[in-house]
């Protein structure tokens, strides 16, 4: 079995080109590339602490339609695919060896709400959670309503 589920944010607007397709339509192609972040840090050959992984992802047909419309640098999404080689031989006649993620399925991963203020805080993607709920105390967790205590499975 080949899937593969990764949750990342794009590193880089999508690129998308169109191809005629078997049936004389054209076929939308977007590339993209996704920074998943790593549950332990490690040190990589230069010595520096590696705290994520990229991946380059292909999206075919409608999907990469939906790519081209609604995702731009920054957005956290989830892709459901499969791994393929994407080995080439360069113009120096050397083999190279490389992977991708052809998604099947993406979703998004964050509200738009949290989406918007991530781009306009320049960027920086830290925390990932949405703002407190409006019904929340300045403690941020939500107010009991009065005479409920009773239902609770717990004291």
């Amino acid at each position: 079995m080949n899937k593969v589920m990764l949750m990342g944010r794009l590193t880089r607007d999508p690129e998308v080109r169109y191809s005629p397709s078997q049936n004389g339509d054209q076929l939308a192609i977007s590339r993209f590339s996704i920074a998943v972040d790593r549950r332990f840090q490690r040190r990589g050959q230069d010595g520096n602490e590696v705290t994520a992984d990229f991946f380059n992802c292909t999206a075919f047909g409608r999907l990469g339609e939906f790519v081209d419309k609604y995702l731009k640098q920054g957005s956290k999404i989830v892709v459901i695919g499969r791994i393929e080689n994407d080995n080439y031989t360069n113009k120096n006649g050397e083999k190279v060896y490389s992977v991708r993620v052809v998604a099947e399925e993406i979703e998004f991963a964050e509200s738009k709400k949290a989406a918007d203020s991530n781009q306009s805080n320049g960027g920086n993607f830290g925390g990932g959670f949405d703002s407190a709920p409006k019904d929340a105390s300045a403690d941020g967790f939500m107010n009991i309503p009065e005479g409920i205590e009773n239902d609770l499975p717990f004291k």
